[in-house]
């Protein structure tokens, strides 16, 4: 079965979407980012993709 991963990982203003190797948009939140890939996530479980999304941790030196 094919994958779809997207990955909210941080950019230079924020936070922005990876996905195939790419990333995409320009969001002040990762909780932004992550209603910004929701969309796409959707349409690839539609497609009969197995889909992942990772939002890291905000700090995570920190355990709390």
């Amino acid at each position: 079965m094919t994958a779809a991963t997207y990955r909210i990982v941080p950019a230079s203003d924020g936070f922005c979407i990876e996905h195939d190797g790419d990333r995409t948009g320009a969001y002040t939140t990762r909780e932004a980012a992550l209603e910004a890939a929701l969309g796409p996530a959707s349409n690839a479980i539609k497609m009969g993709y197995d889909v992942t999304i990772q939002v890291p941790r905000t700090n995570p030196d920190k355990t709390n």
